[in-house]
C-alpha cells in the first residue's frame, strides 16, 4: 500500500495530498532566500489542520459528534481545535 493510502478506505487520489504540501514546501524553501526555517512543524500542521477542520465541519452539516467521526477525533479533542484555530 502507498504511504499516502487510508488504510481503511485504500483511497487518495494518488497522494495529491502529499504531492500539495511537498510542492508547497520545495517553494517555501525557495522562498526563504538563504534564511533559516523556523518553526516548520507547527507551520504545516496549522496550514493543513485548520481547513481540514472547517471543511469535515461543513461536511457534516455543523455537526460536530459527526465531524469528529468522521475525522477519528474524540469530540472534546475537535472542540479544543476548533478553540486553537477560531473555529465557530
Amino acid at each position: 500500500m502507498d504511504d499516502c493510502e487510508n488504510e481503511k478506505t485504500g483511497a487518495m487520489n494518488d497522494c495529491q495530498i502529499a504531492n500539495s504540501v511537498k510542492s508547497a514546501l520545495d517553494q517555501y524553501f525557495k522562498d526563504l532566500d538563504g534564511q533559516p526555517p523556523h518553526a516548520l512543524y507547527d507551520m504545516v500542521l496549522a496550514c493543513i489542520e485548520k481547513p481540514l477542520l472547517e471543511y469535515t465541519l461543513h461536511y457534516a452539516g455543523g455537526n460536530q459528534s459527526k465531524t469528529a467521526d468522521i475525522l477519528g477525533l474524540n469530540r472534546n479533542t475537535l472542540r479544543k481545535k476548533m478553540q486553537q484555530y477560531h473555529i465557530e
